[in-house]
């Protein structure tokens, strides 16, 4: 078992005025869209702001974040008619991973009577260099109801000179709580002590079978494998090298006790954008199975992740061939010593984004600036 290195407690950050904001979401793959658009909008409340979210397909929040909701977060269906909006805006409009909001809501803001929203395009994350370029950066509306208005790129990423991630104000408390019944989850989950616990978390990577042979014949991990349900518990169930390791399967769970499930495992291979962000703060050995794109666009993502993270080779070359970029059979060989380096390189990638102002309190700073 590695150790598990809660992350520093965080400081209080500024206190910005009670605003309301509007977060539209259209949902591409639930698990990320959902998942980055609550927590941005669960922690806004928590850091006293109110917040309507606006969705098109909500159904994943029955499980990653049951009702009862935070107190000043309301859920709403994707608006269609003007009878469906608030009669008063909120002073905050953002449009997630570049949605575009409905017309009716663009005709609402082009005819407010009042002060116009601050309209903020909050886009995917990337550690590609165009995201300094075009973070903050004006876009000015050339035709439609908001022809004339101007929507603000933000950028998340991982560098100072973008918009960061998402990271809660209580989450090294959080962490340094788990830490100390990590034991006790591992326990009840049959997990001992010696034991290497690797969560999966994927789309269907062509190296399943080979993770899965590995797995099953490096005595020196004792691997205990921890599925998540949908596509990825699904890939397992269909290959015959899963049988020997007997996967444990698990059950939609909420948002927190995902997080804890990284916190407790040695390694964990995850997809999309929000795991991707929980799993750099878990410190943990991490892959990550990247969003396939058709024109493979998603490789040099990749590869700019993989630069900033300065990973080693061997973690390159496993991100590589679990994302298709090279052959299955590359694969590289995982080892206690391997996976002690991964760690190594995680938490200094985890220790690097901590010293950056979090996504959160950078764009409550700019709403507040574009006021």
């Amino acid at each position: 078992m590695l150790d598990f290195l809660p992350l520093t407690a965080t400081t209080a950050t500024p206190q910005h005025p009670r605003l309301t904001w509007d977060i539209f979401c259209q949902v591409i793959d639930n698990f990320g869209d959902v998942g980055v658009c609550w927590r941005t909008a669960a922690e806004l409340v928590e850091r006293g702001q109110s917040v309507r979210l606006w969705m098109d397909d909500a159904s994943a929040l029955q499980w990653m974040a049951p009702p009862p909701h935070p107190q000043g977060l309301s859920v709403h269906g994707w608006p269609t008619a003007r009878a469906q909006l608030p009669d008063v805006l909120g002073n905050v409009v953002i449009e997630a991973f570049g949605c575009e909001i409905p017309p009716v809501m663009k005709q609402a803001i082009a005819q407010s009577p009042s002060k116009l929203p601050v309209w903020i395009n909050l886009e995917y994350l990337s550690a590609e260099d165009y995201v300094e370029r075009c973070h903050r950066l004006p876009s000015r509306i050339m035709s439609g109801p908001a022809a004339g208005l101007t929507r603000w790129f933000f950028y998340p990423g991982f560098t100072p000179a973008t918009g960061s991630v998402v990271r809660e104000q209580n989450l090294g408390a959080r962490q340094q709580d788990f830490a100390a019944r990590r034991g006790q989850w591992r326990a009840a989950h049959g997990i001992q002590d010696h034991d290497c616990a690797v969560s999966l978390f994927c789309y269907e990577p062509a190296a399943l079978p080979q993770l899965l042979d590995q797995l099953g014949s490096v005595s020196a991990l004792s691997p205990q494998l921890l599925v998540t349900p949908g596509r990825a518990a699904a890939a397992v169930q269909a290959l015959p090298q899963a049988e020997p390791l007997k996967p444990r399967y698990l059950q939609p769970c909420p948002q927190p006790q995902f997080d804890e499930m990284l916190w407790a495992c040695d390694l964990n291979l995850v997809r999309g954008e929000d795991s991707l962000v929980r799993a750099l703060w878990a410190g943990q050995p991490m892959v990550w199975h990247i969003y396939p794109q058709h024109d493979n666009a998603h490789h040099d993502k990749l590869d700019a992740f993989l630069d900033w993270l300065n990973a080693p080779h061997s973690l390159r070359a496993f991100h590589h061939a679990w994302n298709g970029m090279t052959s299955p059979q590359t694969l590289p060989l995982l080892t206690p010593e391997m996976l002690r380096e991964w760690q190594a390189c995680v938490q200094a990638a985890r220790e690097s984004l901590a010293t950056q102002s979090d996504l959160i309190a950078q764009i409550q700073a700019f709403s507040a600036e574009k006021r």
